[in-house]
C-alpha cells in the first residue's frame, strides 16, 4: 500500500529538495503557490539572489507578522522580505533580465508534466484563470526549470507520457521534485534519480503514467532533519 503523507509534510519536502538545487552566484525565480516556500528552505551558507517578475532582485523568507511591509510582495501577492542590498525596477526591466538568459534558474509548479519535458501549468480549459503571468518567458528564458509539485492530484497522475493540457512550453523542462522521488528529463525521457524512503520504484511508476526510468545510480531521496 503506498505511503499517505500529509500536506503540509509534502509542501515542505519538496520545496526544502529543490532548494538543495541552488548554488553560489545564481540568480533564481520562484513561481507562485508551492515554489515560494523555497526561500524558507535555502542554506544559510549559499549566497543566491531570488528573483520576483514583478520587480525584485533580491527576495528573502516570507515575511511574518513582525517583518511584513505591506508593499512589499511577490509576483503571487504574498508578503515577502528583501535581502540587504536589492534592487527593485519595473516589470519592462525584470523580463529584460529573463529574456535575457540572466535567470540561472527557475522553479514553477505545474498541472502536468511529459516525458519529452513538456510543461502544461497555466490553464486547464473551461475555468478562468488571471493568465499565464510570467510562466512563458521563464521557462524558455531560465537555463535550468524545476519543477516542484505533487505527484497527482486526486488520484490522476501529473507526470504523463504527452500531455493533454494547453502547454506553457515544449521540452523546457530539467528537473521534477515531488513527495515521492527526483526525477530528470534527458533525450531518453523520465529518468527517477531519488526515491523517498516511503516508496517503492513499483509504487512511483504505479502513481505514473510516463514510462519511468530508473538511474543505474539511483540514491535515496535527500530530507530534511525532523
Amino acid at each position: 500500500m503506498t505511503a499517505q503523507l500529509d500536506k503540509d509534510t509534502i509542501r515542505h519536502r519538496i520545496a526544502w529538495r529543490v532548494a538543495r538545487e541552488m548554488k553560489d552566484g545564481d540568480v533564481v525565480n520562484l513561481g507562485i503557490g508551492l515554489p515560494t516556500l523555497v526561500a524558507n528552505h535555502v542554506d544559510k551558507e549559499v549566497e543566491l539572489l531570488l528573483q520576483g517578475e514583478n520587480g525584485l532582485l533580491g527576495i528573502d523568507q516570507l515575511a511574518c507578522e513582525n517583518t511584513l511591509d505591506a508593499d512589499l510582495v511577490n509576483a503571487g501577492g504574498q508578503h515577502i522580505t528583501a535581502v540587504q542590498g536589492a534592487c527593485y525596477f519595473n516589470s519592462a526591466d525584470s523580463f529584460a533580465i529573463i529574456r535575457g538568459g540572466h535567470v540561472d534558474a527557475t522553479v514553477l509548479g505545474a498541472l502536468q508534466v511529459d516525458e519529452q519535458g513538456n510543461l502544461a501549468n497555466w490553464i486547464i480549459p473551461g475555468k478562468m484563470v488571471p493568465g499565464m503571468g510570467g510562466a512563458m518567458d521563464l521557462v524558455v528564458g531560465a537555463k535550468k526549470v524545476i519543477v516542484a509539485m505533487e505527484h497527482s492530484v486526486k488520484g490522476q497522475p501529473k507526470l504523463l507520457k504527452h500531455c493533454s493540457l494547453p502547454l506553457t512550453a515544449a521540452n523546457q523542462v530539467n528537473l521534477i521534485v515531488t513527495e515521492m522521488g527526483v526525477f530528470e528529463i534527458n533525450e531518453r525521457g523520465m529518468v527517477l534519480t531519488e526515491l523517498a524512503p516511503e516508496f517503492s520504484i513499483e509504487e512511483v511508476q504505479a502513481a505514473t503514467e510516463a514510462t519511468l526510468l530508473v538511474s543505474p545510480d539511483l540514491v535515496p531521496m535527500q530530507l530534511p532533519v525532523s
